[in-house]
This record gives structure tokens, C-alpha cells and sequence, in this order.
């Protein structure tokens, strides 16, 4: 394993520290090997590297949008050094023994760490429980569970999932969204959709749900967690379950962080997502909720899709979009630059705490002794997005020829360099 002696970076408090990494691992000069790399960090914040508890990595089955070689390299050039991968692929993982081939491949890479969820229900059908214990015990050691792309609709399957999960303290994460409620809606039902055209998803049909869900997590003590979180009412929802002591989490995206379902007025299908992009009220209280810690993290919802699925009408085009290389800068932009937070506790809601909820050891920490998964950001810079030079297979990326703040230049993955932005073209402005 490489040594690296890390000079000049910056803590998040602002103080010059001096980094050792050998064997993988953050160490003292004690246990420093040598022969080493030394990295002048200068001007540069280091963080643990991030986490994401939502990525679709399209592997196996849609390796036309993603894989998860593709999708790793778009997570180390954002600064993620996690990845938890959503069951939607082909076969859908509903067994150990796809969840096993995920996990493989990302060992495999070696790029960063890739962790599946496991679908709640069999074929994401929401009728039968899936294999839940079998996929826990598998090599994945899956703990996350979720039908994401659809919801857990049926009361008692929530209900028995929820307590089978408890045998390994596991969670079920669920996709907030009464199916009858939002049949054929197309964005968010407000004055934009009544405006365009366009069938409207109300806000009512993701709030049923968690509240639905809070419930049935409080009867069974059972930890809960709602995927992409978008109404105000939903946090508020979350935030009064959080004061009556109901183990549930929540997370939103960095899209729903920044925009609003008034861009859907360009017919630009890049903006067509699940859950939709809602009002500017919506980001506000989003925002809030994630300052006060309602909102426990942030999850990219990294969604890739082909050309041909974005490039066509409004009605026929697929939903989601690419965020893994854009969230860190859209978060530092929404949160940070808004004055609601510091970086500090922007890099607990996209590493320490995520890695907590899904038990992911090696993650979130720096400190001796634990591994090397960093992230280095230069908060001084700023960036152009060009979806043509972007990591992913796909380009369904929403901030294309946006100016960002906040690069981030180096990924260390178990204390080996992933990902050097200088060595890759890409500079910042």
C-alpha cells in the first residue's frame, strides 16, 4: 500500500494539519512506513471522504447508462468514497446472490467502497417480502433495504419488513409515494403544472405515506428511513416523530436543495425527476430542515439514463438525473454560501452521518487509526460543469454550463490516490 505525508491542509475548523497515511490507514509517526508520496495540500480542506446511501449504479442489466465502474469513477471526482447501491437493476437484487455479484464488482474496481440495498420486496412487486435475511448474511452484508422507484404501498408488508429488519438491525428506506395518488403525474401539482399542462404529483402523496410509515416504524420500534425527502410538510412530519422519539431518518438530494419545479417550463426533460422538483417554499424549508438536523443527510439520487431516454417529449421521457461529481458543490452553494451552515457540519449530513445510519465502519472519520477514505476541496475555487467531461456514462446532468463553488481536487480511497483532478484536463476558473 502507498505512504503519503499529506503537508499544509486545512481542518475544518481552518488549522494547518499534517496527514500520514500508510497501510491504508491514518496513522502517527510511529507506525508511518516508509518509503512515501508527499502531497503539498496547500490552500486545500481536508474531509473523510463522502458517503452516498443512494446511488443507481445500473449494474447488472442497464450498463447502456451506468456501471459501476463508471459510476465509481464519477463518485471518487465528487469526493465519495461510498457508495450504497439501489436494488432498480436487472435482475432486480432481490437475492443474495445478486447483491453478492454488486458487491464483487465494486471490490473488483477497487475505486471506492460499494455497498448494495437490498429490495424490500420481490421484484420491487410490493407484494412478498424478499430474501432480507439471506441478503444480511451474504457477503454484502446488506442492511439497507428499499424498493426505491417504488413505494412500499401495502401497510402490513411495510409493517412485516419493518420487523424483520430488526433482527439485524437493519432499515428499511423507503420511496415516499402513494402510487394511487400519483398515477400518470408527470411534476409537482401546483400552479407550474396547471400552467403547462403537465398531470401534477401533490405534495399529499408523499406525505401519506411517511406519515403512514412513522407510524407503523413507532408501533414496531423499528428504524425507518424516507428517501429524498421534498415537502415542507414531510420535514415537518419527520421533525415531530424525531421530538416523540420514532427511530427514523430522512435525506434529501442536492437538486431538491436548489431547484424548483418552475424550470420544468422549458419542456427540458433533464429536469423530469422521482420525487419531482417542487416550489421555492419546498427548497426553503428543505434547506432548514437539513441546517437543524430534521434532515439527517444528504443522498445524490445519482440517476443515470441514456441520450435517448432525456432526449425526447416531457410525458415519454424517463425520470432522474445525474449528481454524484455536482452534489458536494451544489450543497456548498445552497447550504454554506446561504450562510445556514458551516462546511464542518456540511461534512457530517455527506459523510460521518450517513456512514453511522448504514453502519459503514470504515467511512466518515478522520482520525488514527481508522482507514484513509479522504476527500480534498479547494472552497476558494470554482468550476464549470461540461456534461461531456463529466464521469459518468450518462450526461442527464441539470447544471451544465453552471459556475460552482467548491472543487474538490483530490480522492483517497483505503490511503491510495483515486482521483487527482489536475491529472484528469479539468481545471477550475
Amino acid at each position: 500500500m502507498n505512504s503519503w505525508l499529506i503537508r499544509n491542509a486545512r481542518d475544518l475548523q481552518g488549522k494547518n494539519i499534517e496527514l500520514m497515511i500508510s497501510n491504508g490507514k491514518v496513522v502517527d509517526k510511529a507506525d508511518f512506513v516508509q518509503p512515501y508520496s508527499e502531497l503539498d495540500a496547500q490552500g486545500l480542506t481536508v474531509m473523510p471522504g463522502f458517503v452516498d446511501l443512494h446511488t443507481h449504479l445500473r449494474e447488472p442489466g442497464r450498463e447502456d447508462a451506468e456501471t459501476v465502474l463508471t459510476a465509481s469513477q464519477a463518485a471518487v471526482a465528487g469526493g465519495y468514497t461510498a457508495l450504497s447501491a439501489m436494488p432498480n437493476t436487472l435482475p432486480v437484487a432481490d437475492t443474495a446472490g445478486v447483491v453478492e455479484q454488486v458487491y464483487r464488482l465494486g471490490q473488483s474496481h477497487g475505486i471506492c467502497d460499494v455497498f448494495p440495498i437490498g429490495a424490500v420486496t420481490v421484484g420491487q412487486s410490493g407484494e412478498q417480502l424478499a430474501e432480507l435475511v439471506a441478503m444480511n448474511q451474504s457477503e454484502a452484508r446488506v442492511r439497507i433495504f428499499s424498493d426505491d422507484g417504488h413505494c412500499v404501498a401495502d401497510p402490513l408488508v411495510m409493517r412485516r419488513a419493518l420487523e424483520y429488519v430488526k433482527l439485524f438491525d437493519g432499515v428499511i428506506a423507503q420511496h415516499a409515494q402513494d402510487p394511487r395518488l400519483t398515477e400518470n403525474a408527470q411534476m409537482n401539482e401546483g400552479e407550474v403544472s396547471a400552467r403547462l399542462g403537465l398531470k401534477g404529483w401533490p405534495a399529499v402523496a408523499e406525505e401519506a405515506i411517511i406519515a403512514r410509515d412513522i407510524l407503523l416504524a413507532e408501533h414496531v420500534d423499528s428504524r425507518l428511513h424516507i428517501c429524498h425527502l421534498t415537502t415542507a410538510g414531510g420535514v415537518e412530519l419527520v421533525r415531530q416523530a424525531k421530538l416523540r422519539g420514532v427511530k427514523v431518518t430522512a435525506e434529501v438530494t442536492p437538486h431538491h436543495l436548489l431547484l424548483t419545479d418552475e424550470l420544468a417550463a422549458t419542456y427540458d426533460a433533464t429536469y423530469k425527476v422521482n420525487p419531482p422538483l417542487r416550489t421555492e417554499s419546498d427548497v426553503q424549508a428543505l434547506r432548514r430542515g437539513l441546517a437543524d438536523g430534521t434532515i439527517d443527510i444528504v443522498a445524490t439520487d445519482h440517476a443515470p439514463h441514456p441520450q435517448e431516454a432525456k432526449d425526447c417529449e416531457w410525458n415519454a421521457a424517463a425520470f432522474g438525473m445525474i449528481g454524484l461529481e455536482t452534489a458536494f458543490s451544489i450543497c456548498y452553494l445552497s447550504m454554506v454560501k446561504s450562510g445556514l451552515m458551516s462546511v464542518a457540519e456540511l461534512s457530517l449530513r455527506m459523510s460521518s452521518t450517513p456512514a453511522k445510519l448504514a453502519r459503514y465502519s470504515d467511512h466518515g472519520e478522520l482520525a488514527v487509526g481508522r482507514s484513509a477514505n479522504i476527500v480534498l476541496v479547494d472552497l476558494d475555487k470554482s468550476w464549470k460543469v461540461n456534461a461531456e467531461t463529466l464521469k459518468s456514462k450518462s450526461k442527464n446532468t441539470p447544471y451544465n454550463g453552471m459556475e460552482l463553488p467548491a472543487v474538490v481536487e483530490k480522492t483517497f480511497h483505503n490511503g491510495v490516490l483515486v482521483y487527482d483532478r489536475m491529472n484528469q484536463g479539468q481545471e477550475g476558473v
